[in-house]
């Protein structure tokens, strides 16, 4: 009699696999759990049936196929609006504050005979680089953070992962990647980190090259000043911040929809395989605790966040002002640089002065509109830039050939972008390989050109810039 070998039942088993349907893993899960629910149902007793009921009731409003799906949008648009319309008054309080400080700190070096290399390099370098950072950053994290993590102890989060899970499935990927998804709103190197709750490495590999394509709490200000300057200034001075906040959700929708599709892409390409099941069980709603809420916003997550950014703002407000004071030929070599990438920066329907400014930024995102203000006005250093709205706006187009495709291409470029260095380091840490941060570069820089390029060259034709 011939001995059957475990690798011959493997091979059988599947042969049999491909020939079943979609659905069947979803069936089998289905039947234990109402197989379950009929034995528990006949041997266990509770008091809390009233509650039960009232989680169910809620469940089919926020997880309906009808109403999931604009609940989550609104409740996104909630947060972002705080977020915009709170961070900004904060932010400039906060500025005004770290500014006198590093007035007095250059003046006290300036009494004492400090060469004016070292005054210039270590404050209005290497101190307003981090007092840029610690100014933009804090306002939007301080209030994200602590809405996010509401609604995380609230146990919302889940029934998100419930309504994008089909979504994530028809990609190829894991429904938990939603969560990571969440998570790089406020940081995409702690998104990378959260990709630690998919098992398989296939799926887990898919989340951490695509969380980039959330904008994170660093790109929000780029993304908020063009908004407010380039679209909400059409609009009554009363609904501005609402129109503000909508477009910032509209290009956060833009960056779920390059998530789906660079994950289908990957999953049918370098990433082929089956989106595995996803079964999740959805916690009782729970009384939101407000002291662990204070403690993981700002503790765990503001604080760490924010301690790690500063951690390469220092070094990027370094180059900032060595670039802008060291002479080159009638220039300095920052203007010079921006000259020589104007071109390719045209193509894609951007600037020279744009592309620097990333390029600098790669240590942080938040110095980007500071680096760009600085070159724009001609300054030695990253200064605090116009006042107002229509300021901006004029010393953009009027000074600098800004048009709306300009404004249009850089929301893009900002949303679409490679990582900062941190994502970056915590992708090779997380995967253990060069090559898939490399990787992740590369589809995101390479999405971003490609998409803007796009964009400049349909507009042109189109005569539209």
């Amino acid at each position: 009699m011939e001995t059957i070998q475990p690798n011959d039942v493997l091979a059988k088993a599947e042969s049999l696999r491909n020939n079943l349907s979609t659905g069947f893993r979803d069936e089998i899960v289905k039947s234990l759990y109402s197989e379950a629910e009929k034995i528990a149902k006949r041997a266990v007793k509770t008091s809390s049936d009233k509650k039960y009921d009232f989680d169910q009731k809620v469940d089919r409003l926020v997880t309906s196929p009808i109403f999931g799906l604009p609940i989550m949008l609104i409740l996104l648009g909630i947060v972002i609006w705080l977020t915009v319309s709170g961070a900004n008054v904060a932010s400039e309080a906060i500025a005004n504050l770290l500014f006198a400080l590093g007035d007095i700190g250059r003046n006290f070096f300036n009494q004492i005979g400090a060469p004016w290399w070292l005054t210039g390099f270590l404050w209005d370098g290497v101190y307003l680089g981090l007092a840029w950072v610690i100014s933009v950053m804090l306002p939007p994290m301080a209030i994200f953070f602590p809405a996010f993590t509401f609604l995380e102890d609230l146990g919302y989060l889940p029934r998100v992962a419930f309504n994008l899970d089909w979504m994530f499935k028809k990609s190829g990927a894991h429904g938990k990647q939603s969560l990571t998804m969440a998570m790089g709103f406020g940081c995409n190197a702690a998104g990378v980190v959260a990709t630690r709750i998919i098992d398989s490495p296939r799926e887990r590999l898919i989340a951490i090259l695509t969380n980039n394509f959330v904008p994170c709490n660093g790109r929000f200000p780029t993304l908020i000043m063009l908004a407010t300057v380039f679209v909400a200034s059409a609009f009554p001075a009363a609904i501005t911040s609402f129109i503000a906040a909508g477009t910032v959700v509209a290009v956060v929708l833009i960056g779920v929809v390059f998530t789906f599709l660079m994950s289908w892409l990957l999953s049918k390409t370098v990433l082929k395989g089956e989106a595995s099941a996803f079964t999740l069980e959805l916690p009782p709603y729970r009384k939101p605790n407000f002291g662990r809420i204070l403690y993981t916003s700002i503790i765990d997550r503001t604080i760490f966040v924010l301690w790690r950014a500063m951690q390469t703002a220092a070094p990027a407000g370094a180059i900032i002002w060595l670039l802008a004071n060291i002479p080159y030929g009638d220039v300095n070599l920052a203007r010079a640089i921006a000259d020589w990438l104007n071109p390719f920066g045209l193509l894609l329907g951007l600037d020279g002065v744009i592309l620097l400014a990333y390029i600098i930024a790669i240590p942080a995102n938040e110095i980007v509109v500071p680096t760009m203000m600085m070159m724009y006005m001609g300054a030695g250093m990253m200064i605090d830039g116009p006042s107002s709205n229509a300021a901006i706006f004029d010393l953009l187009v009027n000074g600098n050939g800004w048009t709306l495709l300009t404004a249009v291409n850089l929301m893009l470029f900002a949303l679409l972008h490679n990582p900062c260095a941190t994502t970056i380091m915590t992708i090779y840490k997380e995967t253990k390989s060069w090559k898939w941060a490399t990787v992740s570069v590369v589809i995101t820089l390479g999405t971003a050109f490609l998409v803007t390029f796009l964009t400049a060259s349909i507009a042109r034709l189109l005569g539209w810039a």
